[in-house]
């Protein structure tokens, strides 16, 4: 007699590209700085997108942030821009750190030096 054995498959989560910064420049504007930020991200659409960036100092103070409204799955890399961003005096290095709406923030952040 033969026995059927019920095989589960478990539905794991897709292992997606985090956001990764590829180019920033930071220019100065009076008191101020502008970032132009260059993201990568394997976007789906609405569903998992690169959905923001962030400046931070390097004791992980947010500086400034960068809201992304959409998805760019047929625009990548793209580049988007934040202005205002004030910089702590005497800092001359700050972080970017770029996210996604499914994962949240990539562990990593990319060094820039102010100058």
């Amino acid at each position: 007699m033969r026995h059927l054995i019920p095989c589960l498959f478990l539905a794991a989560p897709a292992l997606a590209d985090p956001p990764t910064v590829e180019n920033v420049t930071a220019t100065r504007t009076g008191e101020t700085w502008r970032f132009d930020v260059t993201i990568r991200h394997p976007d789906t659409g609405w569903d998992h997108y690169a959905d923001g960036w962030r400046v931070l100092a390097m004791d992980g103070t947010e500086l400034g942030m960068r809201v992304l409204h959409h998805p760019h799955e047929t625009e990548q890399p793209f580049t988007r821009s934040l202005g205002g961003v004030a910089i702590p005096e005497g800092a001359n290095q700050v972080q970017v750190q770029a996210r996604c709406s499914v994962d949240g923030w990539n562990a990593d952040t990319t060094l820039v030096t102010l100058d």
